[in-house]
């Protein structure tokens, strides 16, 4: 299955408010929005994708929780990035002020804040050029580091606020930066 976009937006026009009613109210679809408010209708992941991002999100999990620099967030988290698009990264992180600027409500809902860091994973549906833009996207909205990892193609793609997109080949590790001070993500794990 693909993702489905559909596009209501000479119908009517969904609020906030109504994107996130319209997510609760159905807990099996995972919805994401882009910035011209069209519904983007995602598929699930397979059995090895599900599996890698899970064993991706432990080592940011582990890392976080001995640095206690932030928080980190699942697929199932969906952000309100400034250009307005609803978007949910594989894996995502954000420094601990800036979560703590959030009220109590906005952390609760959809955050409107863009990571300083996000994960992409390659799945078996997913398209290449699409996320391409989707990491493009999120550099454009604040997003400080991305990676996305195409598993098929053994490459990683980094994307950086201000720089090229780097390209690497089969990497052994990749490397936080000054993003995520001390974290190194091995890639065996990615890999194999």
């Amino acid at each position: 299955m693909t993702d489905i976009t559909v596009n209501f937006n000479s119908i009517i026009t969904l609020t906030d408010d109504d994107f996130y009613q319209l997510c609760r109210k159905n807990p099996d679809v995972k919805f994401e929005r882009n910035a011209k408010g069209e519904l983007l209708i995602m598929s699930p992941t397979g059995g090895e994708t599900g599996n890698c991002n899970v064993e991706i999100a432990t080592d940011f999990v582990i890392w976080n929780r001995q640095n206690k620099l932030g928080k980190v967030f699942d697929s199932s988290t969906c952000f309100k990035l400034p250009n307005g698009a609803n978007r949910s990264p594989d894996v995502s992180w954000i420094r601990q002020d800036r979560w703590d600027a959030l009220t109590p409500g906005q952390q609760e809902k959809f955050p409107p804040i863009a990571p300083d860091f996000v994960l992409e994973l390659i799945g078996a549906t997913d398209r290449l050029q699409e996320t391409q833009s989707k990491m493009q996207e999120y550099i454009d909205n604040q997003v400080k580091l991305g990676w996305l990892i195409n598993r098929k193609a053994r490459q990683v793609e980094i994307y950086r606020q201000g720089q090229p997109v780097e390209i690497l080949e089969s990497p052994k590790t990749l490397s936080g930066e000054d993003v995520l001070p001390g974290f190194i993500l091995d890639m065996q794990i990615v890999w194999n």
